[in-house]
């Protein structure tokens, strides 16, 4: 008559010769499997990513501002038409008047 531990050590030895690894679940459907990809670079050049494209920040027109290289000088005519700043006793009175 088998004992317990007979039948146990027959299931455990059959699941062994079954399988290489550890004990796992037989159904490998619900397990996610997972890939690297390639990378599309030939070279380690970020630019050569960027050839071709079209779009983004850099080609808006609205970012043009921030591509400037020396600051902007306004002309004669501006400068003469701008009005004198006010002096330090006229900015403490205008604060003084705001901060009532």
């Amino acid at each position: 008559m088998p004992s317990f531990f007979d039948k146990l050590k027959a299931k455990v030895s059959s699941k062994r010769k079954s399988s290489s690894g550890p004990v796992v679940a037989q159904d490998k459907s619900s397990e996610p499997s997972f890939s690297t990809q390639p990378h599309p670079a030939t070279s380690n050049d970020p630019a050569d990513l960027q050839r071709g494209q079209q779009g983004g920040l850099a080609t808006s027109n609205q970012m043009a501002g921030h591509h400037a290289r020396d600051p902007h000088v306004p002309s004669q005519q501006i400068q003469n038409n701008l009005e004198q700043p006010l002096s330090r006793e006229e900015l403490r009175a205008r604060a003084q008047e705001l901060n009532k």
